[in-house]
């Protein structure tokens, strides 16, 4: 079981918390709007944390710069980003190729690459746009099988602030694809507010943007 969010000084984040420790199941955590001090976002050791938003929100960025390089035991924590999959594939296919047409490939090594994480054991952070239930289910049903918890971290945005995302990063969605993610995540988001996590999750926190910024660290152990 995962612990709560904590400050860089190891205190509760803000009182209604309460101290650090294990989080009850089903627990959801709201950051949104908190600006005043870092948050450190730690979590048990062989856990999974699900990074979800919408295109442009931020969910890549904030893995590059707050995953820890090692877990508690001091083994390497997997990130499994479908971005590093599809650039790998953009850095070896000609820039005239429109990418709906190895989009298929893309998801296939994406998802190689996830289920090898998860046989792995390791404590594992998965970037996901919140579109695809079944990825969830899919990673609830391995924890449970190894003894572990899925958390999910929502990056709650709104739709301007991830279009202007995905303009600064030279990639937009196809504004049909780009409505799919905003219905899905808008359902997922709205549900979690109401203070209900999605099936066999341990524990749901939501971040907007400054909020975002504020994570220092995303630990386990």
């Amino acid at each position: 079981m995962g612990t709560v969010p904590t400050d860089v000084e190891g205190q509760a984040a803000d009182p209604w918390r309460g101290p650090a420790g294990p989080a009850a199941p089903g627990r959801v955590i709201d950051l949104r709007g908190e600006r005043a001090a870092p948050v450190e976002l730690r979590y048990a050791l062989g856990d999974l944390l699900v990074v979800s938003g919408l295109p442009g929100s931020g969910k890549s960025t904030l893995i590059r710069r707050a995953v820890a390089a090692l877990d508690g035991r001091g083994t390497p924590i997997v990130c499994v980003d479908s971005q590093d999959s599809r650039d790998r594939f953009e850095r070896r296919t000609p820039p005239w190729l429109p990418y709906g047409l190895y989009r298929p490939l893309v998801r296939l090594v994406h998802f190689a690459a996830l289920r090898r994480a998860l046989r792995s054991g390791a404590s594992v952070v998965v970037h996901d746009c919140g579109q695809r239930g079944w990825v969830r289910r899919w990673l609830v049903r391995d924890a449970r099988r190894r003894g572990a918890a899925v958390h999910v971290l929502l990056l709650a945005v709104d739709a301007g602030t991830a279009l202007a995302g995905q303009a600064a990063r030279g990639r937009t969605v196809p504004p049909r694809v780009f409505a799919r993610h905003r219905r899905a995540m808008g359902a997922l988001v709205g549900r979690v507010t109401a203070g209900r996590v999605p099936p066999g999750v341990s524990s749901a926190a939501l971040l907007d943007r400054a909020s975002a910024r504020a994570v220092r660290v995303i630990a386990f152990g």
